[in-house]
């Protein structure tokens, strides 16, 4: 993809990491705050506060622009739905429950028919408990596995993602839960029609 900058040229990757959009070409660039104002799609170019241009097309330039200026919070990146039956295991965020009932979820401590549970693993221990909480999943119940990121990660998204298979799940999103937390959405796999 094509970039223009005040400095010249140059073809890399486009990133949108809520707040901040990376462009990786010949140089790194990060973009944030105030260079994210008033961000525009002009044909079809992303355009900056600062004049720099990003080549999308159209309609990506218009989806890019209306998702930097509106982002999703984080319930609505996990898809969390009023009336949703939802469990919060271990999670350290003091304000996760509190959302999910502003939002109209309804946190419950019984593990049983839960349309969402959020099970805090950062370790082995944790992560071979997996399992035994699949029962607690309503039929199509989501298992939202979170841990630490960055340098204060004790465990890789592979280590969850092969934990969480061995156990019967499949993996569908990956989403940033908090500065200090990532979330790998899990369901059952879907059982195959007889032959």
């Amino acid at each position: 993809m094509s970039a223009v900058f005040a400095d010249g040229a140059d073809h890399g990757r486009l990133q949108y990491e809520a707040p901040k959009l990376v462009f990786r070409g010949a140089q790194r660039r990060v973009f944030e705050g105030e260079a994210l104002k008033g961000v525009r799609a002009e044909g079809g170019d992303l355009v900056l506060a600062d004049g720099a241009r990003f080549t999308l097309g159209e309609t990506r330039a218009a989806n890019w622009a209306e998702a930097i200026l509106n982002p999703k919070g984080r319930l609505d990146k996990i898809g969390v739905k009023p009336g949703m039956r939802a469990a919060v295991i271990g999670v350290a965020d003091a304000t996760f429950t509190a959302e999910l009932a502003g939002r109209g979820a309804v946190p419950v401590t019984e593990l049983k028919d839960l349309d969402l549970l959020f099970y805090a693993a950062d370790g082995a221990e944790e992560l071979a408990k997996v399992e035994g909480l699949i029962p607690a999943l309503a039929e199509a119940g989501a298992m939202w596995i979170v841990s630490k990121k960055g340098k204060a990660a004790t465990v890789r998204d592979v280590d969850v993602m092969a934990a969480a298979k061995a156990a019967g799940l499949v993996d569908s999103k990956v989403v940033g839960f908090s500065p200090t937390l990532t979330a790998l959405r899990f369901t059952r796999a879907k059982a195959l029609p007889p032959a």
